[in-house]
Order: C-alpha cells, then structure tokens, then sequence
C-alpha cells in the first residue's frame, strides 16, 4: 500500500503587495465598469425619471473618468514602490490617494466660473469620502481575488494546462533518433542533446519566465528534431529584423510559450501532406508590446481545424492566468495559411 502523501495544510499564499496592478488592461476594465456602474444606480435611484438620470450621468461621467484614471495612473506608479511599504500602508494608500486625488481636481475644478455655476451642488467631502470608498472596496476585491488565484489554485491551473500542451513529439523523436545513431552518429547526438535541453525546460515552473531570445533558441532545437523525423517537408522562415538584439535579449515571456504554437504548426500544417510545407515566424516589437506570428499551410479538413483551436484554447487559459487583458492570441485564415498572432507586453528582466 502506497504510503500517504498527505502533510502539514499549505501555508496561506504570501504576497508582497495588495496594490492592485493599475497598469494591467484587466484591471482598468473592472475598476471602471464597477465604479461607473454604481454611480448609475445611484444617480437613477436619485432621479424623478430615468432620462433625467442618464441625462445626469453622461454630465457626470467626464470628471468621473478623470478622477478613476488618474488615480489609476498614480497607484500604478505607487505599486512599483510598494515593497518597501507594510501591506496595511499599502491598502490605506489604496483609499488616500484616489481621495487626495479627488480632493485636488474638485478644487481646481471649483476655481473655474463655468464648473462652479454648471455643477452647484458638488461637495468635496463627499467627493473624497466616496474615492476613499471605492479605493477600500476595489482593492479589497483585488486582494481576495490575488489570494484565491495565487498561489495554490493558480499553480495548479497553470500546471494543468501546461501538462495538455506538453509536447507528444518526444516519443516519435526518440524513434528517429535511433534510427540515425548508426547512420549518422553526431547528429544524432546533437538530436539527443536538443531533446535533453527540451526535457530540462519541460521541468520548470509553467510560472517561471525566460528571455524571448531563449525561448526563439529551445525552439529552433524542437524544430531541428522534427526535422530528423519530417525532412524537407519541413520548412522554416525566422524573420528577426523587426526587433532589435537587445529586445530579444531583455524580453521577459514565459517558457514553453512558443513551442506549442510550433507543434501546432507542425502537426496540422506540415504533418498531413507528403510536399514541402513552410511555417512563417516574424516578430516585432511595437511600443511596449511583443507582435508574433506563426503561419503555416492550411489544408482545409475541419477535424484539423477543432483539434487546432483545442489546442490554441488550453494556450489562451495560459495566458489568462499569467497576462490577464494583457496579453491576445488571434487566429486567421490568410491566402491558404492559418495564421496565430500573439501578442504579449513587453517586460523586461529585473
């Protein structure tokens, strides 16, 4: 009988900031519907008519988009400092700022005739009380969000998806690896050591990062493998001339991110025709985002099309869990070829 694997509970997970990540696309998206939403409830539940109340909301919205944006921008910038703070300053900055915020564009907003005639009834205070609020709410629902995905629940997540898009190359590689080792006895040892290099990184943390320069390189040694077993059917274009050295040298992505995009190319693209067949990848850099595109020939089977979006599903959850908003992975069909582009932010290593 096995022995029990069960230990100690788990520790609660430790976070070192309670500042929601203001920078985060996701993040913007929820604090804006929320805090617009229930300024329209309120305003409507005020109202003698539903028209007076949208009417009274639209003539709100603008200083209330100001206020929530500027106070996301301020903490934003707060976050990247928020180490050095206690997580008991870090959420009473959560309501101090959005309400000093407040505080100042009332009272620079009340210095002008036409604001101060316009809106009569606005109150400072209450102005400052309701950011304060909001500030309190928001970043408690962010907290118990970070605690609930990170990161026990996370991992596991992270874990199970990255298990279904491990590569099943491995088995075919070592068939074809030992066919060579009698035939060509060095490139089947660099066949092996490339295999090795994959196994290695198949191992890691589906949360750790590497530079996108790795990544490009693990996966040139997936596509060498494969072309051991595919020969000239397989052909690749890398086109690098986009992005800078440094670029790639710098960028932060998570392992194993590209890879299975290639298998996928690889396995529906090139696998079912005995022709040549070309897989595309280009990237470039625009602003703070990393642009990728992966193409190779489409054949038209609908079977290979359900399997290919199975596939490019289980990379989206990923890249949910890891990115948020932040991160987009597209699919088209262009002049016979099935298309992914990725894009992810651009982040460098700290």
């Amino acid at each position: 009988m096995p022995a029990s694997r069960s230990g100690p509970a788990a520790k609660p997970p430790s976070i070192d900031s309670v500042i929601p990540d203001c920078c985060n696309t996701g993040v913007i998206l929820r604090v804006l519907a929320l805090v617009n939403l229930t300024v329209l409830i309120v305003i409507l539940l005020q109202a003698t008519s539903y028209l007076l109340g949208l009417i009274a909301f639209v003539d709100a919205a603008l200083l209330l988009e100001l206020l929530c944006m500027t106070s996301l921008v301020c903490l934003c910038g707060v976050r990247r400092v928020a180490t050095r703070l206690t997580l008991w300053q870090q959420r009473a900055a959560c309501a101090v700022i959005p309400a000093l915020i407040t505080l100042l564009e009332l009272r620079g907003l009340m210095a002008l005739d036409r604001w101060r005639h316009g809106f009569p009834e606005t109150s400072i205070v209450n102005g400052m009380l309701a950011a304060g609020v909001f500030g309190i709410v928001i970043q408690h629902y962010f907290e118990v969000r970070t605690r609930a995905y990170s990161p026990a629940l996370g991992e596991a997540r992270l874990q199970a998806l990255q298990a279904r898009i491990r590569p099943h190359f491995l088995f075919n590689s070592l068939n074809a690896v030992l066919a060579l080792i009698r035939r060509e006895p060095r490139r089947a040892e660099t066949a092996l050591e490339d295999l090795a290099e994959l196994f290695r990184v198949l191992m890691r943390d589906g949360r750790d990062l590497t530079s996108l320069d790795d990544e490009i390189r693990l996966c040139k040694q997936y596509l060498s493998i494969e072309k051991i077993r595919l020969g000239e059917r397989l052909q690749v274009q890398w086109d690098t001339s986009a992005i800078h050295d440094e670029v790639l040298h710098n960028a932060q992505i998570p392992s194993l991110l590209l890879q299975p995009l290639l298998e996928n190319a690889v396995h529906y693209g090139v696998e079912p025709i005995v022709e040549p067949a070309l897989i595309r990848i280009s990237l470039r850099r625009v602003r703070d985002t990393i642009h990728i595109l992966i193409s190779n020939p489409w054949h038209g089977d609908p079977t290979v099309a359900r399997g290919n979006h199975m596939a490019l599903d289980n990379i989206r959850g990923r890249l949910s869990l890891l990115y948020d908003l932040d991160a987009r992975l597209t699919t088209s069909m262009v002049n016979g070829s099935f298309e992914v582009r990725l894009l992810i932010p651009y982040k460098k290593a700290t």
